[in-house]
């Protein structure tokens, strides 16, 4: 049985799994929208893997100078301050580039990244769920993404709702991706509140969505991976307890 547990909020981590009966949990270091440095939790993280999900805003592949940078500065923070808590992985967003632009120059700018800093924990590049020029939404761009990488040890996270409503089939991703990546370290378990190749990201619990719950359950036992739901709060130990029961 993989190890299943829940996104949480940062105060109390333990405690929130502890509710839960999550064995990983993973949460954010400070504001998820904002590009001040992380903040460390006041109480030690005990009994559960961690995992750390880097701020939405960091966006490593823009042409944009203002946030490339800035980018690269949080994400390069974060992976430091998730090893110093013994973080399994630090799970960022593949970011995207403006309408018109190559996206070629978005995944050289990816390289750049990992050319430039240490990984003392695996980044884990997470499949996003909207835009046209997204980097990572389509598998056509993640395996581009992946040449591009070609050389590093970079991890994947799969995201189930990122899939379905970025327009990739649920039934046979874990095959598709693994044969673009060789791997799949983290699976971000969700169903969707929005319809297929819809581009919205948002979440719903478990069989209260628009994703057939058995093809979540099959994305879950092929990849064969640690689990985290990234769900409504008031519904995730429910969430846990469904996977365990059917997995």
């Amino acid at each position: 049985m993989v190890r299943i547990g829940a996104h949480v909020d940062q105060d109390d981590p333990a405690a929130h799994a502890a509710d839960r009966d999550a064995e990983i949990v993973q949460f954010f270091l400070g504001d998820p929208q904002g590009y001040k440095a992380p903040v460390l939790p006041d109480k030690p993280v005990e009994g559960v893997d961690v995992y750390i999900h880097a701020p939405y805003l960091i966006n490593v592949a823009t042409t944009n100078n203002r946030i490339r940078i800035p980018s690269r500065k949080l994400l390069e923070q974060h992976l430091k301050a998730a090893a110093s808590l013994g973080a399994k992985g630090l799970i960022v967003h593949g970011g995207h580039l403006n309408k018109d632009e190559d996206p070629q120059i978005g995944f050289d700018n990816w390289r750049k990244v990992f050319e430039r800093m240490d990984c003392p924990i695996p980044v884990l590049i997470e499949n996003t769920a909207g835009g046209d020029n997204a980097v990572a939404r389509r598998l056509d761009r993640i395996a581009r993404l992946w040449d591009a990488l070609d050389g590093f040890d970079v991890g994947f996270c799969l995201d189930t709702c990122h899939a379905h409503a970025g327009g990739e089939e649920l039934v046979d991703v874990v095959d598709r991706v693994k044969a673009i990546t060789g791997r799949i370290d983290l699976v971000h378990c969700n169903d969707s509140r929005d319809a297929f190749d819809s581009g919205a990201d948002r979440h719903a619990n478990l069989g209260q969505g628009q994703i057939d719950s058995e093809l979540i359950l099959e994305v879950c036992r092929r990849a064969g991976a640690p689990i985290i739901v990234e769900t409504p709060f008031a519904g995730q130990a429910d969430d846990i307890a469904f996977l365990r029961k059917n997995l």
